[in-house]
This record gives C-alpha cells, structure tokens and sequence, in this order.
C-alpha cells in the first residue's frame, strides 16, 4: 500500500500495513524515521534529538488546522475538547422543580401563608403565617435537589476505526 510520508488514512483492519502505523502517540527514532520527522518534527511528542511522536487520534477526531470566517483558529498539532463534560447552572435551561410536602395541606397555596421550616414542630415543613416584616428562610428541604453534578458524555455519534499513518514511502513534493 503505497503512501506519502506522513499521509493520514483510515484503517479498518486490525493491523497496520507494512510502512504504516497506528496514529496512537507512539514514540519513533529520528535516526529510522528521518524523512517522517522532518513532516511531524516535535509536535505530537518526543524530544527532538533522539525521538519524535506520532499523532494520537485515539478517540479523538481530526479537524483542519488554521482559520476561517467565524471560526477559531487552531494551530498545526493543537488539541482540545474533553470526552465528558460537567454542566453548570447556567448552561442548563429553565425549569422548575415540585415542593416537597411532609403535611397535607387542604390547599396549594393558602391566602396569607408561605412554605417556610415552621417553628416548634420539629423541623416539618409547613405552611405558616406570612410576616411582611421578617425574612423566612425557606426549608432546605422544601425542594427536592435534582443531579448528582456527574458529567455526562458530550460526543457526537461515532465509528470506531483506526487511522494509520505512512512511515515509510515517497517523501511528498511540494507543490507550487
């Protein structure tokens, strides 16, 4: 299977062919692969003097480096993004949440009361006298929590393959 140095593909097979390998972050010698480092040099990994890294797209996916109209530029070899992702408050949207009740109240929302953590009844939660002049502090357990604040995966739908890359074969000319 011919290629250029440093020429992507995708892969199905389970093995890389002979002059390829897995994009998986491998380190190589610059002293076997001289004409690969000198398309990859150090910007997937190694030290530059004895060794050079692959690309690891392992459960990653490519994306053109550079810019373009309303997008964010990305330099040759930058990485990003993250398999899950933890939502905050703000990104999540409106909602609202049913009280809790450890009383049966004879009415959803009885004329002159607030739901509050009513005095001398052992913490119940209750409806109790609205007071115009004093804060009441609303009962921690008035509302059930919602979350666990997991993150939760955040990918779009994929297809496992492997991506492999020549390692040996034509060094690619440079066009015009």
């Amino acid at each position: 299977m011919d290629g250029f140095v440093g020429e992507i593909r995708i892969f199905t097979g389970q093995f890389a062919p002979k002059n390829w390998a897995f994009c998986d972050g491998s380190l190589l010698s610059i002293g076997q692969f001289t004409p690969l480092f000198a398309i990859l040099g150090t910007r997937f990994g190694g030290d530059g003097k004895m060794t050079f890294a692959l690309p690891n797209l392992q459960g990653t996916a490519p994306m053109h480096h550079g810019t373009g109209n309303g997008l964010t530029p990305k330099a040759f070899g930058d990485q990003g993004g993250s398999s899950t992702v933890t939502l905050n408050t703000s990104q999540m949207p409106g909602h609202t949440h049913v009280p809790n009740a450890a009383e049966r109240p004879t009415t959803n929302n009885p004329d002159g009361m607030i739901w509050s953590n009513t005095e001398g009844r052992g913490g119940l939660l209750a409806y109790g006298p609205a007071d115009a002049s004093a804060q009441t502090t609303l009962s921690q357990f008035a509302v059930s929590p919602a979350g666990e604040g997991m993150p939760h995966n955040n990918r779009q739908p994929y297809l496992g393959v492997n991506y492999i890359i020549c390692v040996l074969g034509e060094f690619p000319p440079r066009g015009d």
